[in-house]
């Protein structure tokens, strides 16, 4: 596979309404289908801020407005707050499995039950097989599904592709009935953790969106880069 960035097509899609902001349209860059990306090329392409949905490799590309701001931590100067640490004591007993195909029976009826609970007013909703398969199922060659358990039961699943320089936290779905766990910031604690572990310098989380609630909880990690004007700027508080 090709990992230059010389030759590389991108497309626009039409404006359509934004997934983040209300009453505001978006447009979006994605990479040619077409194009194979290697691991090489996802890094260069995430250093960019570019993300993954499916198959495609993407992000915005809006004239009017700058709301979505690629985010990662740099895992290796994170330390948890009080209330993390918490969250990962809550958590400790929690079984982990690591899979290279998201085939575990178990899955889509606890995605199902997540969007249905917590991402109703989203275009997730209402879930479905197909779009599960389309959105989370197609494995790349460096993704691996963290899945984790408590006794028999399924609790969270972690969507993560493995970059030269990290993490890419692609999606996480959880138990929406289970609150105590504290199931979404748990899951991105444990990424940060691994990623020490494996000496990988950054979690990607995706864009934060400022005055978007549902985006609010990525600048709790601190401290948080953000990508400006193609510069990763530290925020410490």
């Amino acid at each position: 596979m090709s990992s230059s960035l010389h030759h590389l097509k991108v497309f626009t899609t039409y404006p359509h309404e934004c997934s983040y902001l209300w009453g505001k349209e978006a447009t979006t860059l994605f990479v040619d289908p077409q194009q194979d990306v290697d691991q090489n090329l996802y890094t260069s392409l995430s250093r960019m801020g570019f993300r993954r949905s499916g198959q495609h490799m993407y992000k915005p590309n809006c004239a009017s407005c700058q709301a979505c701001v690629p985010a990662r931590i740099p895992v290796a100067d994170f330390m948890p707050s009080r209330n993390q640490r918490r969250v990962l004591k809550r958590n400790a007993d929690l079984r982990v499995q690591s899979l290279a195909t998201l085939e575990a029976p178990e899955a889509y009826p606890l995605y199902e039950r997540y969007i249905s609970a917590r991402h109703r007013d989203g275009d997730m909703y209402p879930p479905s097989v197909e779009q599960f398969r389309s959105f989370l199922g197609q494995a790349w060659d460096f993704t691996r599904y963290y899945c984790f358990s408590a006794g028999d039961a399924l609790k969270a699943v972690a969507v993560v592709d493995h970059l030269n320089d990290g993490f890419s936290a692609i999606y996480t779905f959880f138990d929406p009935a289970d609150d105590a766990r504290s199931l979404g910031k748990f899951v991105i604690l444990w990424q940060i953790e691994l990623a020490k572990q494996l000496k990988l310098p950054y979690v990607y989380l995706g864009y934060w969106v400022q005055n978007c609630r549902k985006m609010d909880y990525k600048i709790q990690y601190k401290p948080i880069e953000l990508l400006n004007q193609g510069e990763w700027v530290r925020i410490e508080t």
